[in-house]
């Protein structure tokens, strides 16, 4: 036999389920081992313990989720009106007199005439105090003693009041009644509940409905479910609900059902400390800026990081193309990077943090420090962009030591401090500069392009003078950390006071953090040609001693060496040197002239390079081959005629994006010891030099051929009446031509 679940537990008002109803107990009787079940519709019946022990169908039923027993939410003084505040700061002092004989409660301020004779603690008791102050409420006048509350006090409510206000101070002699507990809406039962939810489900799968119609339809569930007997609450009452349960309703409904589709659950961090979360996205920068001074006006991207805690802008970068996962990693280097200060910053921006000295930062990191904070980040919460699922960078996030977590579909309230930040940029800085294009291309204005006048090394330090400046001195209002919500705080602080509480850890990466994060390829190293990585060759001195030998390494990449990669620029790899951890080697593309210059490019050209080439049924040999082709896809092959021309203005565009990367990728690089073998940093060029580079190349390749293939200098080619001469059977020869005819022998001579 299976006894039901919850019989032992039997008490007046617990439900009980019973051939498909409910029955509530109404009265129980142990001596006779019986309870009395009340149903909803019908009479009381007496059953005993044993009959409901042994029927199949008896089951508790679970009781519907209140406020469980004995929470009671304490009141704070926020909670009070200023009226209801200056009530018991007048029921306080009352309260003061009697026990202490002074007002104020302090005897060493007393008020002028205190203490009063009858209330000296120096004659009277406290017995007597209380008395006292009963008697003299007592005779108050009967309106200002009821706006008091003190109408009807006696010494018992005295002692109460001095109880609670030991326990809770001054709130202690508030009125209970003023904060009652909320019992909810009697209004809305579990038919009306039934209903709404019934209703949201079908509004969903509709067409984006106006409340009116929703509360038609609970009408006609509740009518059609229940019949007309049941009473459905008003339209305002029905309306309230619903904004209480789903919220405003604001999103698209295609949007609206997918979320709702999605059970993402009610997980929600509490952020309390510096980079324990930082927030990652891009947005397109709202401003044409120039890829130099005289070059076209482009639109850059602006990906922004964001530490929840202090709402610091901890890092930025600014690319002409989409970001990349190398773009990412690097950004999350420079959150643990301390900002260098730059030329024309005052000692105002430099490091202002108190525990921490400027000289010492400074003395760690190398250089002048300026005022924005700069840490290990825990946790870094990005959207669901191809650059944030990359490979690349979940092996960079174990070498940076972080998570990088997505924020959960459809809900852009992860990640709406880094929105509402991308909106403060907009509106107090982006807003003031020239070239603006507005929020949508119907704000736009007349012609942002041939407004713009910054170029893209000018908007970065212009953005980085402004977040050391203002953003970080900039009054947070509605972000105000929880133990001080009645504060005025700014991200500065905010960091200033994480400082305070939990100390700060002066950790800066090394240099070498810069290759580390590059992507890896692991690679064997033959006795010539170097290593190749991703269709290019790479070579350099450093690999001479490690040429046909193995590395040694176990694991999947058995005897592989690990050679990184630059994405952004493909001229170079690096390579660190086993014996020496802390050296990294540049290894050259073999496809670079000895002595000359050549631009930058990236992984898109080094694609569209070996496209090309197997187009053209190439197999080159050696990289030296495939220049002429590379020069023609980053210039373009134009004759000398022709240079007067302009490049059409996407090839420019991409130029100029290839150039950036560059840039970029030099600048995250970190002086290391090299070889004095390994040649200066290559000097992008521009379309000109690039053009006019790219056709002597070809030109000097064209020769070297030419060349190579003839072993003996050409002789001319013979004339054409030379040629008819000497094979015409017609032709008579010249008397000079003729040889000499033999000798006749003269007369009398017998002849041979």
């Amino acid at each position: 036999m299976t006894r039901p679940a919850g019989l032992l537990e039997l008490s007046l008002g617990s439900m009980l389920r019973l051939d498909q109803q409910e029955w509530a107990v109404a009265a129980i009787e142990p001596q006779f081992s019986r309870v009395l079940l009340r149903p909803t519709k019908g009479e009381p019946q007496w059953r005993t313990i044993r009959w409901l022990a042994h029927h199949p169908d008896c089951q508790p039923v679970p009781e519907a989720p209140t406020m469980p027993k004995g929470v009671h939410h304490l009141t704070t003084w926020g909670d009070l009106t200023e009226y209801q505040r200056s009530v018991v700061r007048l029921r306080a002092a009352h309260l003061n007199e009697v026990e202490t004989g002074f007002r104020s409660g302090d005897p060493h301020h007393p008020a002028p005439g205190e203490p009063r004779p009858a209330y000296d603690p120096t004659r009277t008791t406290l017995g007597q105090r209380r008395k006292a102050k009963v008697t003299e409420l007592a005779g108050l006048n009967g309106q200002e003693a009821k706006l008091l509350g003190l109408d009807q006090i006696s010494e018992r409510t005295l002692k109460r009041m001095a109880a609670k206000c030991d326990e809770r101070g001054a709130l202690g002699c508030a009125d209970g009644r003023w904060m009652r507990a909320s019992q909810g809406r009697h209004s809305i039962t579990e038919e009306i509940r039934e209903a709404i939810f019934a209703a949201r489900a079908e509004s969903l799968r509709r067409s984006k409905m106006t409340m009116m119609a929703r509360s038609v339809l609970i009408r006609q569930y509740v009518a059609e479910k229940f019949g007309p007997q049941v009473e459905v609450p008003s339209y305002r009452t029905l309306r309230e609900v619903w904004l209480e349960w789903f919220g405003p309703g604001g999103a698209r409904q295609r949007y609206a059902r997918s979320a709702a589709a999605v059970d993402t659950g009610r997980v929600y961090p509490v952020v309390h400390r510096p980079g324990q979360i930082v927030a990652l996205d891009t947005t397109p920068l709202p401003v044409k800026v120039r890829e130099r001074m005289f070059g076209d006006p482009v639109t850059a991207r602006l990906t922004l990081a964001l530490d929840l805690y202090t709402h610091s802008a901890v890092a930025f970068r600014l690319t002409l193309v989409s970001e990349t996962s190398v773009d990412v990693a690097m950004l999350l280097r420079d959150v643990m990077l301390p900002l260098p200060m730059r030329e024309g910053w005052g000692p105002e921006m430099e490091w202002p943090y108190p525990g921490v000295p400027a000289q010492v930062v400074a003395e760690f990191a190398g250089h002048a420090v300026a005022g924005l904070p700069f840490f290990a980040p825990e946790t870094v919460t990005t959207d669901h962009g191809s650059p944030f699922k990359n490979h690349d960078l979940v092996d960079a996030q174990r070498v940076l030591g972080c998570n990088i977590l997505p924020a959960r579909v459809l809900r852009p309230t992860d990640k709406q401090a880094v929105e509402r930040a991308f909106g403060a940029l907009r509106s107090l800085l982006f807003e003031e500069l020239p070239g603006y294009t507005g929020v949508d291309v119907a704000d736009r204005g007349v012609d942002p392009e041939a407004d713009a006048v910054l170029t893209l090394a000018q908007m970065e330090r212009t953005i980085a003078r402004w977040i050391v400046q203002v953003w970080q001195n900039r009054k947070l209002g509605e972000h105000a950390p929880a133990w001080g919500p009645g504060e005025e705080h700014s991200p500065n602080t905010l960091f200033a006071a994480a400082m305070e509480q939990g100390g700060f850890a002066l950790q800066i990466p090394k240099p070498e953090l810069y290759y580390q994060v590059l992507p890896a390829h692991y690679v064997k190293i033959p006795n010539r040609r170097g290593v190749k990585i991703a269709g290019l060759w790479y070579d350099g001195p450093a690999l001479g001693p490690y040429r046909g030998k193995p590395s040694g390494r176990g694991g999947q990449h058995k005897d592989r060496w690990v050679i990184h990669r630059e994405r952004r620029d493909r001229r170079t790899a690096f390579f660190q040197d086993p014996k020496s951890p802390a050296v990294w080697h540049e290894l050259r593309w073999n496809g670079l002239p000895p002595e000359g210059e050549i631009p930058a490019f990236s992984d898109k050209t080094v694609e569209e390079l070996l496209h090309q080439a197997r187009a053209r049924g190439l197999s080159p040999r050696s990289d030296a081959e495939l220049l002429p082709v590379l020069l023609e896809l980053l210039g373009g092959l134009i004759p000398v005629d022709q240079w007067h021309t302009q490049q059409p203005k996407q090839q420019r565009t991409s130029r100029a994006r290839q150039t950036a990367q560059a840039d970029a990728a030099r600048q995250d690089r970190q002086p290391s010891p090299r070889s004095p073998d390994v040649p200066a940093e290559v000097v992008p060029l521009a379309w000109p030099q690039q053009a006019r580079q790219a056709a002597e190349e070809i030109d000097a390749e064209r020769r070297r051929r030419r060349e190579a293939v003839v072993t003996s200098p050409p002789q001319p080619p013979p004339l054409l009446h030379d040629a008819l001469r000497r094979k015409s059977i017609f032709l008579i020869p010249d008397d000079d031509d003729d040889e000499a005819s033999p000798a006749q022998p003269e007369h009398g001579e017998p002849s041979p």
